[in-house]
């Protein structure tokens, strides 16, 4: 019944091979704790004889037995139990280790296409699904079966005939219980594919509530949220009905077995091939069938119920991964800066190409500004020197090696960016400044000063131990961007990548970070990406890039006299050539 799916449980297996300890020492409990079934159905035969006959003294014989192996036997279920969970859990907690890791490493591309809402919900709730499966099957369903077979043997050995006749009815309840499943399975995905789609409004309702204040949108995000609770309720709801349909469909099959069996009993009984303590212990034998028989139902929509949820959480490895290191990477140990690009083309659809056979050069110490209009590629050719994407021709190279041939972890430990839009972790403003690297107090504190954040960090309460808020709000702007200008050169790196880094501040936030990067300049090879063109002034060269391809390069200076497009772009932005000012 259990048969293997594409989700693939049986994957799982692997996971429970460093926990085989416990789970033989819960599976010795469970022999016991199956065991005793057998044992107490033939005591309850023994005991309907002793009663009718009115003998005491073997009455309560049979009773302490029974209370002793009653005793025994619930021991043994807990033994099984709290033995068996921790594997479970340990499992639970690999599956999601392994997946987070593997997430970390999915294309940044394919990554900002898939809904951090959903992700959550997988990492969370499908993760949870998964473990309670794994559980309710080690510690119940197993047992279930196990239980079922035991008693169904000692009820063969107690009369065969009878026992054939009710198992015509075990094909019905097994294909009725299948046939559920499947249904509740597909139902279950439904069903989460909306809770996904709520969690994924969910997050995008509490970012954007100022925004959606400020267009006075409130009634279509409250008709939208609405939209999405009733879809979600109604698939909840599907998979409520086919659960509860099928608990009183097995049910009504289960009484017409038993019936049954008081009706053939009483029949063989009258031809004298079955006496009243034989059909005492068959009864309480079928009894004792109904509750596993309600276990596996229950667990199989579980199991059927964790299969869907599996299978959202395995979808995660077929994502598309960054590209490997390669085999025979080098040791890349401290750069000088050297950078170059040559003939280097990329797209992230090869028919359509962002960069097209660029070439550039920047000596070691220099200050590169890439300017130019949206979509030229200015973006994409950070992410090419990260290697968050791999060029499909032409070389980047680092003081003359190959940047596909270094490890990606090296390389970006001496290549650091400071974006246009700071993310930082919950944490004191210490910890985001290392942000998971080793570094001193003073190291911090160094780094602080660098970025001209140490002063006002000194000024806070809590010093370097104030605890920023989820997303850093408790702090200004540029006082955030100056943070991550001190995470970015506290590694002292060769190469500063600086992504439109002032673009969203104010005039006075904008000057203190602006001094925060030109004290966190010296010395390094930096690359300016910047759409405010007054900001690209000071660097020791400018490249203008449209569509691809470099179309222009020179100072400012240069490139105004000689007109073009930097100087229209200049323009735009009611800059005037320094000489002429």
């Amino acid at each position: 019944m259990l048969t293997p799916s594409q989700a693939g449980f049986r994957r799982l297996l692997p996971l429970l091979r460093p926990h085989l300890r416990e789970l033989l020492w819960g599976g010795c409990c469970m022999v016991i704790y199956v065991g005793s079934f057998p044992l107490l159905v033939q005591l309850a035969g023994d005991l309907f004889p002793a009663l009718g006959s009115g003998d005491l003294a073997r009455v309560l014989q049979l009773i302490g037995l029974a209370l002793l192996i009653f005793a025994v036997q619930k021991i043994a279920q807990f033994g099984q139990d709290s033995l068996l969970a921790g594997p479970a859990l340990l499992v639970s907690q690999d599956l999601r280790r392994d997946l987070f890791r593997r997430l970390q490493t999915v294309e940044l591309g394919a990554l900002e296409k898939l809904s951090a809402g959903d992700l959550t919900y997988r990492f969370t709730e499908d993760a949870d699904r998964v473990s309670e499966v794994l559980y309710k099957t080690i510690h119940d369903t197993v047992p279930s079966v196990l239980q079922l077979v035991a008693v169904l043997g000692m009820m063969l050995w107690l009369d065969w005939k009878l026992t054939l006749a009710i198992l015509l009815l075990a094909p019905v309840i097994v294909w009725l219980i299948s046939l559920f499943g499947a249904r509740v399975m597909a139902a279950t995905e439904r069903s989460q594919k909306k809770v996904s789609e709520l969690a994924g409004l969910l997050g995008e309702a509490i970012e954007g509530l100022p925004l959606v204040r400020a267009f006075a949108a409130e009634p279509w995000l409250q008709d939208r949220f609405e939209t999405e609770i009733d879809q979600h309720r109604q698939a909840r709801h599907r998979t409520y009905s086919l659960v509860a349909l099928q608990h009183p469909v097995v049910g009504i099959i289960e009484v017409v077995g038993l019936f049954a069996v008081l009706a053939l009993g009483a029949w063989r009984i009258q031809s004298g091939d079955l006496s009243i303590a034989g059909l005492s212990s068959y009864l309480t034998g079928l009894i004792v069938l109904i509750d596993p028989i309600a276990h596996v139902t229950n667990n199989f929509n579980e199991f059927q119920q964790g299969q869907a949820s599996l299978r959202r959480l395995r979808e995660i490895e077929r994502e598309p991964q960054e590209a490997a290191d390669p085999a025979d990477a080098q040791a890349i140990g401290a750069l000088q800066g050297d950078l170059v690009f040559d003939q280097v083309s990329f797209g992230y659809d090869p028919a359509q190409p962002v960069l097209r056979q660029l070439n550039l050069r920047v000596d070691a110490g220099q200050v590169l500004a890439i300017v130019g209009p949206s979509g030229a590629g200015k973006s994409t050719l950070l992410s090419l020197l990260l290697r968050f994407n791999t060029a499909q021709q032409g070389e980047i190279r680092l003081d003359g090696t190959d940047i596909s041939l270094m490890r990606a972890r090296e390389l970006r430990q001496q290549v650091a960016l400071v974006p246009q839009r700071t993310t930082v972790f919950s944490g004191t403003i210490a910890e985001a400044i290392r942000f998971g690297r080793r570094a001193t107090d003073d190291e911090v504190r160094d780094a602080a000063r660098l970025a001209n954040a140490d002063d006002f960090i000194r000024a806070l309460p809590d010093g370097y131990d104030t605890q920023l808020e989820e997303r850093g709000t408790n702090v200004s702007g540029g006082q955030l961007q100056r943070i991550a200008i001190a995470r970015a050169v506290l590694g002292n790196p060769a190469l500063l990548l600086l992504d439109e880094a002032t673009s969203a501040l104010d005039a006075e936030a904008e000057a203190a970070v602006q001094l925060g990067l030109k004290q966190a300049m010296k010395g390094r090879t930096v690359l300016v990406i910047a759409h405010r063109l007054a900001t690209v002034q000071e660097a020791d060269r400018i490249v203008v890039l449209e569509k691809g391809a470099v179309v222009d390069r020179g100072t400012h200076d240069e490139l105004m006299q000689r007109g073009g497009r930097y100087r229209e772009l200049c323009e735009r932005q009611f800059i005037r050539d320094r000489q002429k000012s």
